[in-house]
């Protein structure tokens, strides 16, 4: 127990024979129970985890490969069952420090936060340890997932290091939420719907312990960003439409229609020039005009979401 409150982690594993015994084994003594879901594991990650002589240690297997996402919803399930009222996450990699779950749970436990994630970049030491392209692809997603989230104080969206209270895990609807690679931005979509207080928590990054990315940003980030793109609209819809009403929307979509007539005019006008036609003045002006009043919609929108939202930590 925490702070006098029970605490469970969720360890999602698909492939992680190698690592899965030297996870758990770090997994601070205050847990109460640990979930194990093998995701359909080809090798030997279940029965690995199985011989653990840690009595906290329940194995869940998925007889499909469902995502990280959805191993994570499992454990979730079972927290619930159980009456757990911390559910933390931890891969089953190694690369989450366990000395600093106490203070993921901790937040949440106190009832600080609703949510507490890790945050690799606070410590400075991310671009020298992470591969440079998984820095520059978090910090795309990380922007984007500001945006469509509204949790503007929010970084490192693709931390899956995580703790999260019952009561707030009770609200989800689990079935919703997006269950590859794509889960923690979209948790974010949803916990902001709910109104959740959410805190980043700094956390070390760990890097060349033998770990195995199958993570291709080629083609996960198109993915998320598109996942990004619909929760964004979502969450517009559902929090400041049908919940309550924020003038913020009119200015969403005024922006995002004068600044998508001003591109698609502004791309027409430079193809006619290419071809040789002459471009008016007055075809300018309008260009430009459609180009700055959307660009400040936008702006005024951001900064009405982040007004609304700066309670949220």
């Amino acid at each position: 127990m925490l702070d006098g409150k029970r605490v469970a982690v969720v360890v999602p594993a698909h492939d992680e024979e190698a690592l899965i015994g030297e996870t758990l084994a770090g997994i601070p003594e205050f847990v109460d129970r640990i979930y194990v879901v093998a995701d359909n594991s080809q090798d030997g990650t279940g029965a690995r985890a199985q011989q653990s002589s840690d009595g906290r240690v329940e194995v869940v297997t998925h007889p499909e490969n469902e995502g990280v996402g959805a191993a994570i919803v499992t454990g979730y399930r079972r927290a619930l069952d159980d009456g757990i009222d911390v559910t933390c996450v931890m891969a089953a990699d190694g690369q989450m420090d366990p000395a600093d779950l106490e203070t993921i749970a901790g937040v949440v436990a106190r009832g600080e936060v609703d949510y507490a994630k890790a945050n690799r970049l606070f410590t400075g030491q991310a671009w020298n340890l992470m591969p440079r392209h998984r820095y520059l692809g978090n910090a795309v997603l990380s922007m984007l997932t500001k945006i469509a989230s509204g949790y503007w104080h929010v970084a490192d969206s693709q931390s899956g290091y995580t703790a999260i209270g019952r009561e707030t895990l009770e609200r989800l609807d689990l079935d919703r939420i997006y269950r590859r690679y794509g889960f923690p931005n979209d948790m974010l979509v949803h916990l902001n719907v709910w109104n959740a207080r959410v805190r980043d928590i700094p956390s070390r990054p760990i890097y060349g312990v033998g770990e195995r990315s199958e993570i291709k940003l080629w083609r996960v980030v198109p993915t998320i960003a598109w996942l990004l793109l619909k929760g964004f609209f979502w969450r517009l819809r559902e929090k400041y439409v049908i919940r309550d009403f924020h003038p913020l929307v009119f200015f969403y979509f005024l922006g995002i229609l004068l600044l998508g007539v001003g591109l698609v005019l502004g791309a027409v006008e430079t193809i006619l020039r290419f071809m040789g036609n002459e471009l008016t003045t007055p075809t300018m002006i309008l260009v430009a005009l459609l180009l700055i009043s959307g660009s400040q919609f936008m702006l005024f929108a951001m900064w009405f979401d982040m007004e609304s939202n700066k309670d949220l930590r």
